[in-house]
This record gives C-alpha cells, sequence and structure tokens, in this order.
C-alpha cells in the first residue's frame, strides 16, 4: 500500500487541509473533525485502498484502516495536513465536542467551571456546619470573638462566590482569568446595593442606560451564579476576538481596556438583569420540584439522579447547588443526591453478599463502599448497569431516600460533599440525614436481593452450565470452538464474561469491519499473551496491543471503547514493540475502576485482523472465561 497516496486521496475527500479542524488516530481508525461535512465524500473514502469503513461518531469523522495500517497513514497525512503530531489528541477531543449538541456543550462547560472550586466550598461549608454544631453544644459561644472570626472564614467563599465563579469561567472559556476575576469584582463592586439588602430597603437606587432607553437598579449580584458565567462567556469572547484584530503593538493596553469596558457595561445593563430572572427561575423550578407535597417531587428526583449520572449530565447540579446555597443558604439538594448515591451502593453491596462468584463479589463489594463515601461511578458502571435490574432498585431506592428528605426538609451548608462525610455538612438535620440514608439504602438494598438472580443474569455463569444440546445449537451461525486445546487456537487474555462481537457498542467493532473475533467483559484489569509469538504494537495510550502469532495470525486487543481518548491514563504495558511473547505473559495492566468512574465501558474485543486468510474461523462467544480458556480456533 502506498501510504503517502493514501493520505492524499483521504484529505482530498474531506475537502482538503482548509476543511479539516484536527485529526488523530487511535488504534484502529483515522479520527477527524471537519468544519463542513457539505465538502466531505464518505463514498469516495469507502473507496480509497485500505479503508474497511467511515462513519460519524462523537463529533468525529472515523475511518477505519485497521491496526499496523492506521499508524503510516496519519504519519504521512499529519504533515499533508499541517497537523501538530504532538498536540493532535486533545485538539481532536477538544474540537469534537465543540461539534457535539449545544445542551452537552453547555452542561460540560458548567461541569468544567463549578468542579474546580468545590474545595472551596466544602471549606466553607464545613467551617460553617462545625461552627453550627459546636454552638449547639456551647451555646455561649456564638457570643465569643473565636465564633466571630471562624465565622467570617466560614463564609468567605459565598461573600465572593461571583469572582470564584469568574475566574474559574475564564479559564474555562480560555480568557484571562484576571480579567475575568475583574467582571465578578464589577458585579459584587461595594458602590452597588448588597443584593441581600434589598429585601429589607426602602429605597433602591437606580441609574439611567443606554442614553435613557430604560432605568436599572444599581443593586449587586452577591449570591448569583448563572449572570456571571454568561458575562464571562461574553468577555472571553471579546477579548479573544480582540487578540486576533488589534495590532500587536497596542494589544496590551486597547484588548484589555475595551473586554472590561464593554463587558462591565452589556453585563450591568443587559445580562445581569435578564440573566437574574432567568437563574430565578431554574431556582424557583427546584425548589418547587423539591418541595412538592408529601415528598414526592424529591422522591422523583432522587430516582433521575443515577439516571443523569449515566448520561453524563449531573455536572449541571454543581450550579444548581451553587445557586440554592447563594439564594436560600441552604442545599437542599445536596441530601436527594445522597439518596442516589447510597441507594446505588447499597444495590451493589446485596449483590456482592448473595452472588456466589468470588470475582464479581471482589468488583462489587469495594464498588458499594465506594458509592457510600459519594464515589458512585465504580458501583453504577462496574457493576449495577452490568446486571441491570440493581441499577433499578437503586434508583427505587435513590426515590425513597428523596422522599425523605423532600418530608423531612434536610439541608446541607455546601456541596460537593455527599454520602457518609455529607454529615460534616447536614449538622442541623443530622437525624434527617441518617434517615435519608437509612431507607434509601435499606430499600436499594432489599429490592436489589429480591431481583438479582444469580442463575439466570449473572454475566459470569460458566460455559459448563448450559446444556449440551445448547452448546451444540448453530441457530446463530457461530460454531461453537471446542474444548480440547492446540497450536492453532487463540487463548483468552482476560478474565470475564464473553459476548459476541456483534453485541460491542461499536459500529467499528460490531460491523466486524477490522475483522471477527469476539469480546470479553473484564473482571480484572490484566491482560495476558493469548498465544506464543510476538508483539508487533503497544500503542502509545497503552489502551491496545496488536499481536502476531508464530503462523502470522494477527489479532489486536483493544482494551475498552474509546478509551484512546484518556490519552494512556490508567493503563501500563508490560511489553514492548517487537518483543517475543509466550502464552500467558502480562502484557498489559489498567486500572478498571477509573476507567469506569470516567465513564468509559470496559468492553474489551479480541480481533483476529487478518479473518479472511483463515478458513474454518469458530468462536466461542459465552459463558465466563479465565485466561488460557480457548475462545478462538482457524487455521490458513
Amino acid at each position: 500500500m502506498d501510504y503517502k497516496k493514501v493520505a492524499q486521496q483521504v484529505l482530498e475527500c474531506v475537502g482538503g487541509g482548509e476543511n479539516l479542524v484536527s485529526a488523530a488516530h487511535c488504534a484502529t481508525r483515522l479520527r477527524m473533525v471537519i468544519a463542513d461535512n457539505g465538502k466531505c465524500s464518505k463514498e469516495k473514502l469507502e473507496q480509497i485502498d485500505g479503508v474497511k469503513g467511515v462513519f460519524e461518531a462523537s463529533g468525529q469523522l472515523q475511518v477505519i484502516f485497521g491496526t499496523g495500517v492506521v499508524n503510516k497513514v496519519f504519519e504521512e497525512f499529519a504533515p499533508l495536513a499541517g497537523i501538530d503530531v504532538a498536540s493532535t489528541k486533545d485538539d481532536v477531543k477538544k474540537a469534537a465536542a465543540s461539534k457535539q449538541n449545544w445542551f452537552f456543550r453547555a452542561i460540560k462547560s458548567l461541569g468544567d467551571i463549578f468542579v474546580p472550586i468545590i474545595p472551596a466550598i466544602v471549606a466553607s461549608g464545613l467551617l460553617m456546619g462545625l461552627l453550627e454544631g459546636l454552638c449547639n453544644v456551647y451555646p455561649a459561644m456564638a457570643q465569643s470573638s473565636t465564633y466571630t472570626i471562624i465565622h467570617l472564614f466560614s463564609n468567605a467563599a459565598f461573600v465572593f462566590l461571583p469572582i470564584l465563579i469568574a475566574i474559574s469561567a475564564a479559564k474555562t472559556f480560555g480568557g484571562n482569568i484576571f480579567l475575568g476575576a475583574v467582571i465578578g469584582m464589577i458585579m459584587i463592586h461595594t458602590d452597588l446595593m448588597n443584593a441581600w439588602s434589598v429585601a429589607g430597603a426602602t429605597d433602591i437606587p437606580t441609574a439611567s442606560v443606554w442614553f435613557g432607553l430604560y432605568d436599572i437598579k444599581l443593586v449587586g449580584y452577591q449570591g448569583h451564579v448563572i449572570p456571571v458565567v454568561i458575562a464571562v462567556w461574553l468577555m472571553s469572547a471579546i477579548e479573544k476576538k480582540l487578540h486576533k484584530i488589534v495590532p500587536e503593538i497596542i494589544d496590551l493596553f486597547v484588548t484589555p481596556l475595551v473586554t472590561v469596558l464593554v463587558t462591565g457595561y452589556v453585563t450591568l445593563t443587559i445580562i445581569g438583569p435578564v440573566f437574574v430572572v432567568v437563574e430565578n427561575g431554574v431556582l424557583d423550578g427546584a425548589k418547587w420540584l423539591i418541595t412538592l407535597p408529601f415528598g414526592i417531587g424529591a422522591a422523583i428526583a432522587g430516582a433521575a439522579y443515577a439516571p443523569t449520572v449515566v448520561a453524563g449530565v449531573h455536572h449541571m447540579y454543581n450550579a444548581l447547588e451553587a445557586g440554592l446555597l447563594s439564594a436560600e443558604g441552604v442545599n437542599t439538594w445536596m441530601p436527594i443526591a445522597t439518596a442516589a448515591n447510597v441507594a446505588q451502593g447499597a444495590a451493589a453491596l446485596a449483590l456482592s453478599l448473595k452472588t456466589k462468584n468470588q470475582k464479581t463479589r471482589s468488583v462489587a463489594l469495594p464498588a458499594s463502599l465506594s458509592a457510600f463515601l459519594g464515589i458512585t461511578e465504580p458501583a453504577i458502571f462496574g457493576v449495577n448497569l452490568r446486571y441491570v435490574k440493581p441499577f433499578i432498585a437503586g434508583c427505587i431506592g435513590g426515590a425513597a431516600g428523596g422522599l425523605v428528605a423532600g418530608i423531612m426538609h434536610v439541608g446541607a451548608s455546601a456541596y460537593g460533599i455527599t454520602g457518609v462525610f455529607g454529615f460534616l455538612i447536614t449538622t442541623d438535620c443530622t437525624m434527617g440525614y441518617l434517615l435519608d440514608m437509612v431507607v434509601a439504602a435499606g430499600v436499594a438494598f432489599i429490592l436489589s436481593w429480591i431481583l438479582y438472580r444469580e442463575k439466570s443474569e449473572d454475566p459470569t455463569e460458566t460455559v459448563q452450565e448450559i446444556p449440551e444440546a445448547e452448546k451444540n445449537d448453530d441457530t446463530t451461525g457461530v460454531e461453537n470452538v471446542d474444548s480440547k486445546q492446540d497450536d492453532k487456537a487463540v487463548y483468552s487474555p482476560l478474565e470475564g464474561k464473553l459476548i459476541p462481537m456483534t453485541e460491542v457498542p461499536d459500529e467499528t467493532f460490531a460491523s466486524k469491519a477490522l475483522g471477527d473475533g469476539v469480546a470479553v467483559i473484564p473482571e480484572k484489569g490484566c491482560v495476558y499473551a493469548p498465544f506464543d509469538g510476538e508483539v508487533e504494537m503497544v500503542y502509545d495510550t497503552g489502551h491496545a496491543i496488536g499481536l502476531v502469532r508464530e503462523d502470522g495470525m494477527e489479532v489486536l486487543i483493544h482494551v475498552g471503547i474509546n478509551t484512546v481518548e484518556l490519552g494512556g491514563k490508567y493503563y501500563t504495558a508490560k511489553v514492548s514493540n517487537g518483543q517475543k511473547i509466550k502464552k500467558g505473559d502480562l502484557l498489559l495492566e489498567f486500572d478498571m475502576d477509573e476507567i469506569a468512574k470516567a465513564g468509559y465501558s470496559l468492553v474489551t474485543p479480541v480481533i483476529v485482523t487478518n479473518s479472511d486468510e483463515y478458513e474454518g474461523l469458530t468462536r466461542k462467544e459465552h459463558g465466563r472465561v479465565e485466561p488460557g480458556d480457548q475462545i478462538i480456533t482457524g487455521s490458513c
């Protein structure tokens, strides 16, 4: 194959370098973000020598070449397209994100803004909770100088919250963080009336704006969230535009001046007044839901919380909680989140205690304990979603706990902490918070215990338990592998559950465009050599390894789906390119919990990439396997 010619053809088919936003490659495919899809011809791309398929996913145009080919094509493609190879993966990830649905981009931005300031909110919230707890035990302390000083510390983050948000937002939107801080300062300047003083004021100052078009109230934005985010987004957009058009010799003076002047005026006269109304509407809607009679709304929120974690939109709650704290002084959403989290943990705990499979228990038990401490991703992605019914039990438990939280009006003094540690920020309603957790966990545990069926639902069920007649059933068109081992076999590189390639949650693998094979849902983060041979390629991100058997069979082991986006995090290769291997040698280690926590599927395809050279290729596609169990056979 002429890789340079192929690269040139690909570039022409996507509309040339000027239509290419960014590009990178993973173990099997060239991933590109295109500016104008109308200039791209998928039909012509599919006709290029070596291309095994073309599709769009996650904002990217993905051209499938296969292992050992895509990297060589990219080496020629990069200079032709003017790509900086060192920064391509981050560029593609950012560019692809920019082409996603606006709603998901907005949610991701909210998470990027509010997650970094959690430590400041937690510090203030914990101090506030501890002070309240101490005053309940020693009432005289409220009159002491020590209380006065520490109370000053405890509410500092909330008093200056707009500045914290502005700095974080500027970083997220690519603006100057110090200019962002200035915008935040403008919005709570002492020349403006403090927003928390408006309720008891008899005379609110006003100012005529936009040449007498209308008047605005000269009131600060203490306690507000959305107006600050919108204002800094505008500031960042203006600043970046000015950097492009202002001559460099005066850029240092003109850009900051114009940016602050325009943003500040538009913020106080348009953005602030408009988005305060929007924010109040959002907060009123959330409070209305939580305070529905008999805790019904809180129960609905508790049931829906875990599915929003699965969808990846739960970061929006950070903004909601910050708004509730600023407006009401109490976070009534946090106890609902706790109910949902501990319920998922309890559902996983029930499974871990009921299952007879030690490997399942070794995953489920620590995942459940993690959820009780506020980290639910291992329980949700690593256990409950795999078995479905425990996840449903967790959602019902979350609803039950939310019901209790709503009825008892449980609230917290900060956000960013849930689960057991949440007691530190719920000192005013300790018993209610305890009952919230107990009910959520109890309901989820009982339902999970009742619904979970080891024999029919356990993914680790062994193939030996399948009746002999079913083993020989060929209604699916797949011939089962004989249990006898031979030199022409591919043995399982992982411990886990086998599934057919057609069930892999990725179009490229499921369509078998890269070759035939099977997939494993791993139960342990170790990959072992499936035969004697040689390491053809260890990808720099560590998520995939290409191997060659002694007779020339080529096998790709791809750990997880879209895990190239992790950039090598959580993967440790134990072998190198060209290294000779023996069956059972440790090839790779990976952190299952962290990968699942990051939101990636752990399904691992094991693909014979040159399967068209083998006749009578047979596969074992169901049951539980250990490293060394035969899963594929075939000879040339």
